[in-house]
């Protein structure tokens, strides 16, 4: 299907915004839904809204089917051997937080090592620090060089038998940069550590197979993968998931309840406590086919085609500077511009009805490295088009007149 057609499916796209077309940048905050999406959390909440897997009624047994048809989607969406590898989060934030909570009490002790990137996401820094400060472990950064690459060799000698756990970001929310993820995980298991990967931005962009990938633990969330909100995965290896103590007490996730002992339920139900998102987590399957049925190589030619056009653009503005120059990026830039303050500029923009994010992203530390508050993020999608850069450049341009 045409970028355009494709464009058509998403019915946000056609409002205005301060007398103006919407020009929709902020994709990696969160990406705009298809109408298939729309019509998925419709439709259950019109024809089948019913608690699931506990009900024999017939609305409760479509909603158990259209729950757990996600599940199969979203395994085969990665690449998992299994659909119990596949606990249902609020996103990738809660991913992280229940492996910390979990496999990190159980198995990170005193002088144990975690080491994270320069370039995380703060959901990928606290949960660690919180874990370190409880048992005396010891975080450790691996350092991001000027183009906002990680410093491979740096990485590698930081490994060492302390080494209990890595977790790094597959790809960068601030700089675009699509880390080499191969090598960090064969690294990090030639010394026997476990990895996660945080695939926040990396699952909308990239083909991902976990299997293939041998990392220990993968998060997204569904937002930015064109789903709804508050719903996420966390994939985990079976064996690691089953030798996990729980997260959270409740319903569903038990077997047999006695005021004597509990017995917990097998995967992936062990993780998944109380009522859970069920609306959004049957609309995620949408989201899922939408994405495959396009493509993620029609998505990513478009989008590559898209970072170059406006890399060129950008760097023909004077003043501007680009943080962030990866070999290999997804389509993502940002930007400071010369004596303005970033968040003048996302006002102006905005009143022009262009939508970017300004600040420091989640990632202060990073942006610290640079020496810098924040940046202007312009993050494009597969309903991006070029004229819509166009905009962006003049509004850019109009912009630094008026603050000049």
């Amino acid at each position: 299907m045409a970028i355009l057609d494709l464009r058509q499916q998403f019915p946000i796209l056609n409002r205005m915004v301060k007398g103006k077309p919407l020009v929709y940048f902020d994709n990696a905050a969160t990406s705009q839904k298809p109408q298939v999406v729309i019509d998925a959390l419709t439709h259950y909440y019109t024809h089948y809204n019913a608690n699931i897997h506990r009900g024999i009624h017939t609305l409760a047994e479509e909603a158990t089917m259209a729950y757990e048809a996600t599940r199969r989607t979203a395994q085969e969406f990665i690449g998992a051997v299994s659909e119990e590898e596949i606990i249902f989060t609020r996103g990738t934030t809660e991913g992280i937080n229940l492996v910390a909570y979990t496999w990190g009490r159980q198995n990170i002790g005193t002088g144990d090592e975690i080491i994270i990137s320069g370039m995380e996401h703060h959901s990928n820094i606290v949960p660690w620090q919180i874990l370190c400060e409880e048992k005396g472990a010891v975080l450790k950064v691996i350092p991001v060089n000027d183009n906002g690459e990680l410093v491979m060799d740096t990485y590698k000698a930081l490994l060492n038998s302390k080494t209990k756990l890595v977790s790094v970001v597959h790809v960068s929310n601030s700089l675009g940069t699509v880390n080499p993820i191969k090598e960090i995980i064969e690294a990090a298991h030639q010394v026997g550590a476990k990895v996660l990967i945080d695939g926040a931005q990396s699952a909308v962009h990239l083909d991902i197979n976990v299997h293939e990938m041998d990392c220990d633990f993968f998060a997204f969330s569904g937002h930015k993968v064109y789903g709804p909100t508050g719903v996420g995965v966390l994939y985990g290896k079976k064996e690691l998931l089953e030798s996990m103590p729980v997260f959270q007490g409740g319903g569903e996730m038990i077997k047999e309840v006695t005021f004597e002992k509990t017995t917990y339920n097998d995967l992936p139900y062990k993780y998944e406590a109380g009522t859970p998102n069920i609306a959004d987590t049957i609309a995620l399957k949408a989201a899922l086919d939408f994405i495959k049925e396009t493509g993620k190589a029609t998505i990513r030619a478009h989008e590559e085609e898209l970072l170059a056009y406006a890399t060129a653009q950008f760097q023909a503005i004077p003043g501007l500077k680009i943080i962030g120059n990866a070999k290999e990026k997804v389509s993502l830039i940002s930007f400071i511009i010369k004596g303005v303050h970033p968040q003048d500029v996302g006002v102006l923009l905005d009143n022009q009805g262009i939508a970017v994010r300004t600040g420091h992203h989640c990632t202060q530390p990073l942006m610290a490295r640079f020496g810098i508050p924040g940046t202007i993020r312009a993050s494009f999608a597969l309903y991006n088009q070029k004229e819509e850069i166009d905009a962006l450049i003049t509004g850019l341009h109009k912009t630094i007149k008026m603050l000049s």
